[in-house]
């Protein structure tokens, strides 16, 4: 003999429930997700698709004429000198920017150093362009003040060999303005490292800098993997304070596609949006490889 299932109907309405609080909570997700979409669709897929459209159309049609141009010895010396420079400096600003960070969230630092520092640093990394490149050539150029005072002292920095205008003074110029981005990134990271754990590596004799090799840095890799990503892709998009400094002296993909743009050269947006596809195609790239490392990094940490 069967009874009846008294509880049957209550558990389908709960399930019903369920499913219309998950359907809602869906929609509430889409309709938050929407306006983002649509800004991402706008402003980078849309502009994306339009530079692949316009490096593969001619005259007469689709071609790859303008892609194979990339080839040539001038945009592979851009594509070089791009590369090398932000590498350089966002190495200097990644260790640069994190020893600062470091003493700025020391436990004993206080108060005011740690919001002096990001004050400044919420100034300094929006200081680039022009201004910043007319500072250089006040401090650092050839009769600059810094130069001149270290030439009173008996230091020629341009006699060694040192000029404001090359890779390596683009490299200390992106630092001024990639540094403070560093300590802004990078400093919540810092602050979340507990300090239970290095009270725990201390009472086992650890020094500072086994404490920072063994404990702090591989808590911040992914970080500092991301951090590195971020400074790279600022350095290697800069177009104002090169210009500026070197007057296209040194060629980078930025100022070779200004110069095609603008007809400096010549006239060719083809070959611009050639220029801008790859320089997409580079930063996927790091992207890729950022995180595969975060990845792994993620995997050795468990």
């Amino acid at each position: 003999m069967t009874g009846r299932d008294y509880t049957a109907a209550p558990r389908r309405a709960a399930a019903l429930m369920r499913r219309l609080g998950l359907g809602r909570h869906a929609l509430v997700v889409a309709a938050m997700m929407a306006p983002f979409l649509v800004l991402t669709a706008i402003v980078m897929v849309a502009p994306a698709a339009m530079l692949v459209a316009e490096a593969v159309r001619g005259p007469d049609g689709p071609t790859l004429a303008y892609v194979a141009d990339l080839a040539s010895p001038t945009f592979e010396l851009a594509a070089w000198n791009s590369v090398v420079l932000s590498l350089a400096s966002a190495g200097l600003s990644l260790v640069a920017g994190l020893a600062i960070a470091l003493i700025a969230n020391r436990e004993d630092a206080g108060r005011h150093l740690p919001a002096a520092i990001t004050s400044f640093s919420a100034v300094a990394a929006n200081f680039g362009g022009v201004p910043l490149a007319f500072a250089f050539v006040s401090t650092l150029g050839l009769f600059g003040i810094v130069t001149r005072g270290l030439k009173a002292l008996g230091i020629d920095i341009y006699g060694m060999g040192f000029t404001l205008y090359s890779i390596a003074g683009l490299a200390i110029a992106y630092a001024y303005f990639l540094t403070p981005l560093m300590v802004i990134v990078i400093s919540p990271a810092i602050r979340a490292v507990r300090t239970d754990w290095l009270q725990a590596a201390r009472s086992l004799g650890a020094s500072p800098g086994q404490r920072l090799r063994l404990v702090v840095l591989p808590i911040l890799a992914p970080s500092l993997v991301s951090a590195f990503v971020l400074l790279f892709g600022s350095a290697f998009s800069g177009y104002a304070t090169a210009y500026a400094l070197t007057s296209g002296n040194i060629v980078l993909l930025t100022t070779e596609i200004g110069n095609v743009l603008t007809g400096d050269v010549a006239s060719a947006p083809q070959t611009g949006a050639a220029l801008s596809v790859a320089m997409i195609a580079i930063m996927a790239l790091l992207l890729a490889i950022s995180g595969w490392l975060g990845r792994r990094t993620k995997r050795g940490r468990r």
